[in-house]
């Protein structure tokens, strides 16, 4: 490696084009459900309602991006023969406090997505960032990358909850939105409803970007 590509790298600026796509493309022209089409079953299960949605948008952001943070930092540590060991030992370590956290102080709230935050270890979107950039990328570029792949997630699920909860339940983060007399959808309460929205999603932004399958 040249002494001119060293220097370049060396000073690359913290909001480099470079930088930015990384934390951009997962919002849109790469976003880990609507194109890489992961974390489904968190999407179908949890977004009933707006404020159980929030709380796994906030959990699984903090799991990728201290998941990468630390992965990053370990990445010429760590064997690569047990290197998913000890991702998933990372991974499962940082849930655990969020559980903690949640049953200390969002007790309610933990009661309904619970499960699903302990399901956090094996999703696809956690171990795939993982395993595909902080393994081999610096820990602040592996930071950036955890925030555009988790608020790529996040306002995925955040938008199916927002229509499920309207059209569900006439509400949004249980206020009344929609008058007395407004009858319950009921196929927005059920998982058919947030497969639909999240259908309808896909099927719009690639309609947008023009994206296509390869073949």
């Amino acid at each position: 490696m040249s002494t001119e590509t060293v220097a370049a790298k060396k000073s690359e600026a913290l909001f480099s084009k470079r930088r930015k796509a990384i934390v951009t493309d997962p919002l849109d022209d790469d976003n880990p459900v609507t194109v890489q089409v992961l974390g489904i079953c968190s999407a179908l299960a949890v977004t009933s309602k707006l404020e159980p949605t929030l709380v796994m948008s906030i959990a699984v952001t903090f799991v990728i991006i201290f998941s990468n943070l630390i992965v990053s930092i370990l990445r010429n540590a760590i064997p690569q023969r047990i290197r998913i060991i000890v991702q998933l030992g990372i991974v499962a370590s940082l849930v655990i406090i969020v559980d903690q956290v949640l049953k200390a102080y969002l007790y309610d709230v933990s009661k309904v997505v619970g499960v699903y935050v302990g399901l956090i270890i094996t999703n696809c979107i956690v171990m795939g960032r993982l395993e595909a950039f902080a393994m081999a990328n610096k820990p602040y570029d592996s930071i950036l990358d955890g925030l555009g792949s988790s608020f790529g997630y996040a306002w995925v699920i955040l938008v199916v909850a927002f229509f499920r909860e309207l059209f569900g339940s006439g509400t949004l983060f249980d206020i009344r939105v929609l008058p007395e007399a407004y009858v319950n959808n009921g196929l927005m309460t059920s998982p058919v409803g947030a497969f639909i929205i999240i259908g309808l999603i896909i099927w719009v932004q690639r309609a947008r970007n023009g994206y296509v399958e390869e073949a």
